[in-house]
């Protein structure tokens, strides 16, 4: 299988904003990007990464001035004891932006974390999910990348990256602050039709979303994984006038 950096351009170099932040000090993981040894499900994920255009997974796309914070996320699957999983985590609710909600690992691209056209956004994912999580990012395979997309509410370009979690470590909420619980959701529950639904924001947006682990998965975060389950075929009918409110535990 070809390397996705032999065709995106995006090295293999190592490091997470320095060679002492990662957990046994002994230097960044690898940040090649290649799709060599993956499990037979995550092709789909992978080929259709490798083709998809930033239209077909959102209509925010990034301003054309080039305006925005750069930033990326760790769309991280593993494989657990229902099989295919996606690991995810629910922000903590005293945060001014997106409070409360469930997303990927992931934040802003520091300096230390290189060029954001090319290596940066792979090294911020890593670091952003250790930070967050307390993952080993040495034990995660680095996939593909899609493309740049924008949240407009706050102003951030993201870099959606795509691991396999080739070693699982233990992870849990590294602050209470930032985070309130990390959590892995199976795949099969993604896809199954009774837990999807369409949330309607109070701006009128429609958009989709997923109610697992006690959690309603919305925003950038649902609408990222919706387009992935279609592009990868694992996608099943649901009824999209089933609506659910974002407010839907009170």
């Amino acid at each position: 299988m070809k390397h996705v950096s032999e065709i995106s351009g995006i090295g293999g170099v190592g490091g997470i904003g320095g060679v002492d932040d990662t957990p046994d000090g002994s230097g960044g993981p690898d940040v090649t990007v290649h799709t060599d040894g993956l499990p037979a499900w995550l092709a789909p994920v992978a080929d259709a990464a490798a083709t998809l255009r930033g239209e077909q997974l959102s209509r925010f796309l990034p301003p054309e001035d080039g305006a925005g914070r750069q930033s990326a996320v760790l769309i991280l699957f593993g494989e657990g004891d229902r099989g295919p999983e996606l690991l995810l985590m629910e922000r903590s609710g005293s945060l001014r932006s997106h409070a409360g909600q469930p997303s990927f690992p992931g934040g802003a691209l520091d300096p230390e974390d290189g060029d954001p056209r090319t290596e940066g956004p792979l090294r911020a994912a890593l670091r952003e999910a250790w930070e967050e999580t307390g993952l080993d990012p040495h034990g995660v395979q680095l996939f593909g990348v899609l493309p740049k997309l924008y949240i407009p509410v706050s102003g951030f370009v993201v870099t959606p990256v795509l691991g396999w979690w080739r070693t699982p470590t233990p992870v849990a909420a590294v602050d209470p602050a930032e985070t309130a619980r990390v959590f892995t959701v199976p795949v099969a529950d993604l896809t199954d039709p009774a837990n999807r639904a369409t949330t309607v924001h109070p701006s009128g947006h429609r958009g989709p979303a997923f109610l697992v682990e006690s959690a309603l998965v919305w925003g950038f975060t649902a609408g990222v994984i919706d387009r992935l389950l279609h592009f990868a075929g694992w996608e099943r009918p649901w009824d999209r006038e089933n609506t659910v409110s974002l407010d839907w535990r009170s």
